[in-house]
């Protein structure tokens, strides 16, 4: 491991980019693969590969360009700093369809929106040449040795925003530390979510004065959408729903959860007759398997994509809605009495609670929440949450929050006021920022101004 410390930086770079060849090779027929499978992956194709058209070169001609590269959570951050800096072009990344979609849809024209490049060191090198951004937002833990090092040669600074390193990526980053050290010391601000996490990003190599704990950028992103598309109790009447329905929605479902959930509610029914449930995976393409399991159970289930204005069916031909439609999951979480947030039952991780928090809903959500760790604290510190240990666990705690409204309504205040008390991480990332953007002639507004439009 010395010996490449002692040669420099040329023979670490050298190594990782055989060995990223290798296995991007060796695993990019899987990828492909989910590409197809997710859909429209023609459009701007090239952009993963950095193949940019006329538009985007004109439309960065002559700016000071921000590029952030965001997972999730990126359309607020985009909504506190564009304000404060008015005369910047703010480009946007992200890897997947499904986030192209939603960023698409969330953010106007004048935010640019782009794939962000494989990590290969002759697309990168294209990649920043073409978008010449003065500073570059990270979210979370989006580390592409590559396109730091190219970034950092250029004297080009670097956020981490909403940083976190897990239970599981830890350890990883801590052994590798002779390839991550000095990526994460080239940052010049690191926005993290506790002070946990600020801890493990000083052990794997961040700057301890470029480290400040700023909260949970999540907190802030929960909202209902200013536009909505669609009134889900209207939507809930046309398939025979009840107006004083028991409603369960659960929020991004991974396999086998589904059926799971299915029976829970076939048992409970008996009980509480008034009950529906609402079913909202996490990946919208799986809802052709779920509509297979279903039909081979036996289940009274309609897919969204089946609901059309002159749909009319009457109370009890339905039991199950299957959401197999995208954007929508906080509209189908406002009218439910019961929220599960999925992905913590049957696979490892969790989703975000934060959204069914924010309104005041009633949350329950398996053992596996890694990834929502200090989120989970919060809630269930604020008594705004349930988690359980297994499916058994969630039947009853679910019957029990059905027979017991005062207790659903305790459950969503407290959750509700968690997240209040939380607010604040966004602004407190943008000011973060600021100073180190005025060195790279961005003009910023002295004053808070007020948010952005971004419906326009």
């Amino acid at each position: 491991m010395k010996r490449f410390e002692l040669n420099g930086l040329i023979d670490l770079r050298t190594l990782y980019n055989i060995l990223f060849l290798f296995f991007f090779v060796l695993s990019s027929p899987y990828y492909f693969w989910r590409l197809v499978r997710r859909g429209n992956w023609r459009a701007d194709f090239g952009q993963r590969f950095a193949n940019y058209d006329s538009a985007i070169n004109q439309a960065l001609t002559n700016r000071h360009v921000i590029w952030m590269h965001a997972v999730s959570v990126g359309t607020q951050l985009i909504r506190a700093l564009e304000p404060r800096v008015p005369n910047a072009k703010i480009v946007v990344s992200c890897t997947t369809t499904t986030g192209m979609h939603e960023y698409r849809k969330r953010l106007p024209a004048r935010i640019l929106k782009i794939y962000y490049p494989v990590d290969r060191r002759q697309y990168v090198r294209r990649a920043i040449a073409t978008i010449n951004p003065q500073a570059i937002i990270l979210l979370e833990a989006e580390i592409w040795p590559n396109f730091l090092w190219r970034a950092s040669d250029l004297k080009i600074p670097m956020f981490l925003a909403n940083a976190r390193l897990s239970d599981r990526s830890f350890p990883r980053y801590r052994r590798f530390h002779w390839l991550f050290r000095g990526l994460f010391g080239a940052f010049a601000g690191v926005g993290c979510q506790n002070e946990e996490d600020a801890e493990r990003l000083r052990a794997v190599g961040c700057r301890p004065d470029q480290v400040k704990v700023v909260g949970n950028l999540k907190f802030d992103a929960a909202h209902l959408p200013e536009r909505r598309q669609v009134d889900v109790r209207a939507l809930l009447r046309q398939i025979g729903v009840p107006e004083d329905a028991l409603l369960v929605v659960a929020g991004s479902t991974h396999d086998g959860e589904e059926m799971l959930l299915a029976e829970m509610a076939a048992r409970l029914k008996k009980q509480y007759p008034r009950l529906f449930l609402i079913i909202v995976p996490r990946h919208f393409e799986r809802a052709r398997a779920i509509s297979q399991q279903f039909r081979a159970r036996g289940f009274r289930f309609m897919a969204r994509s089946e609901i059309i204005p002159s749909t009319r069916l009457q109370p009890g031909e339905v039991d199950v809605l299957l959401v197999n439609t995208t954007g929508e999951l906080m509209l189908f979480y406002e009218p439910a009495h019961v929220v599960f947030v999925g992905k913590s039952l049957t696979s490892v991780g969790g989703q975000n609670p934060i959204e069914p928090a924010s309104l005041g809903k009633p949350v329950i959500f398996g053992p596996n929440m890694q990834n929502f760790h200090d989120i989970v604290r919060i809630l269930l510190k604020h008594n705004g949450a349930v988690q359980v240990k297994d499916a058994a666990e969630l039947e009853r705690v679910l019957g029990e929050l059905l027979g017991d409204p005062a207790r659903r309504a305790g459950l969503g205040g407290q959750a509700a006021a968690a997240v209040t008390e939380n607010l604040g991480a966004v602004e407190r990332t943008v000011e973060m920022m600021l100073p180190h953007l005025r060195t790279r002639g961005i003009y910023v507004v002295p004053d808070r101004a007020p948010p952005a439009n971004l419906a326009t």
